[in-house]
């Protein structure tokens, strides 16, 4: 049992002055004021000084960083390192994303992320890393119109047999699927994805308004990385970027670097979406936290310069970190740190269906970052113990 003080702490509905947070076998046991919390005497307290206690980042949508990538073969020796760096970023739980490549390819990416989620080291260790929560699959079942970077030669139609196969390799550990509405089969997809409580994402779609609207009515609850890799938002022809905005029912995330979508975009953003159904991920690649140079992403080779990665000349993902994203967020859109916050932490989690994650209260995970007071990380803690 340790007790740990600081200046202040974000709890999941107001902010607590001068906190104390007892946690016992990496769970929260108590939170309160200092003034009004019994200390038990045979316990070790931590101070964490000036800083602020926040719970710990999530990450939805991340493709690798620290050079090393989720579908390489390289995964197991490369996954301390991408860890490493989420940590000192304030990540402590994560989504590890595919990018869309030869079926063979994806099936045995899926096995690897499987093997990592379930190992020792995976997400039912008690060691003080970042864990990889569920995969994210993103593609192939994208519109060729709005794919990116993603290679064409790949792009399947969704069917329930391709993805019980994706199911099946990833032993049931797809938490989020990324899926064009528009196209043949995708509702039938989406109505089984939702059934088997995956979070289903439209994204890189060209949909219009009422194929948005038929995916939702499916069971797709969220939007990736609105904006990009989407139909564009009309005045007269609003498309999936109308319903995504508009529909109270799809929470949305979005890659908040300044980049990808302009600061008043961001600010648009999170004014439609709101304090509940704005989320921030990274789209983080290979390249985060490296110099400028060529990564890989995929089987596709990037570019990266000045913070931008491209493959072709088009955008391939992002060097973005959540911490900074956070910042990027409350200061494009006028919240408060707090608020922008949620949107790294309890928004995530409980859109992708993460129990005892992204909150502090009695019973969570002892999850939590100390950020200063400006939002930059101080120190990260996973199940109570300093990463």
């Amino acid at each position: 049992m340790l007790a740990f003080t600081a200046d202040r702490l974000f709890a999941s509905a107001a902010t607590i002055e001068h906190p104390v947070m007892i946690v016992e076998d990496g769970k929260i046991i108590e939170i309160g004021p200092r003034s009004s919390t019994n200390i038990p005497q045979q316990i070790s307290t931590l101070d964490l000084l000036q800083g602020t206690i926040v719970p710990g980042f999530i990450d939805l949508h991340i493709h690798g960083g620290n050079g090393y990538d989720f579908m390489d073969r390289q995964l197991p020796s490369g996954l301390s390192a991408i860890e490493d760096l989420l940590a000192r970023h304030g990540v402590t739980g994560y989504c590890p994303t595919t990018v869309t490549a030869p079926l063979d390819v994806t099936l045995r990416a899926l096995e690897r992320l499987a093997n990592a989620i379930d190992s020792p080291g995976g997400a039912k260790r008690k060691s003080p890393r970042p864990c990889p929560l569920g995969i994210h699959l993103e593609g192939p079942f994208l519109s060729h119109a709005r794919r990116g970077v993603h290679p064409a030669d790949n792009l399947l139609p969704p069917t329930l047999a391709l993805f019980e196969r994706f199911w099946q390799a990833a032993r049931g550990h797809i938490r989020m699927m990324t899926i064009a509405p528009e196209l043949e089969g995708a509702p039938e997809v989406i109505a089984e994805a939702r059934r088997r409580d995956i979070c289903v994402s439209l994204g890189h779609s060209d949909a219009d308004f009422a194929a948005a609207e038929r995916g939702v009515a499916a069971g797709a609850r969220h939007a990736t990385h609105t904006f990009n890799a989407m139909r564009p938002l009309g005045h007269r022809d609003p498309g999936i970027v109308g319903v995504v905005l508009t529909d109270s029912r799809v929470s949305a995330d979005i890659i908040a670097d300044g980049i990808h979508v302009a600061p008043s975009i961001v600010k648009l953003f999170a004014n439609a979406k709101g304090a509940d159904n704005t989320v921030l991920i990274t789209d983080a690649t290979a390249a985060t936290g490296m110099q400028n140079g060529s990564y890989r992403l995929g089987s596709m080779e990037i570019q990266v310069k000045d913070g931008l990665c491209t493959a072709d000349g088009k955008l391939a993902g992002s060097v973005l970190s959540m911490d900074q994203a956070v910042r990027n967020l409350a200061r494009f859109a006028d919240w408060r740190l707090d608020q922008a916050v949620v949107a790294a932490t309890r928004n995530p989690a409980r859109i992708a269906g993460l129990a005892n994650k992204g909150v502090l209260v009695p019973g969570s995970d002892a999850d939590f970052v100390v950020l200063s007071p400006d939002g930059h990380v101080q120190r990260t803690f996973v199940g109570g113990i300093a990463c």
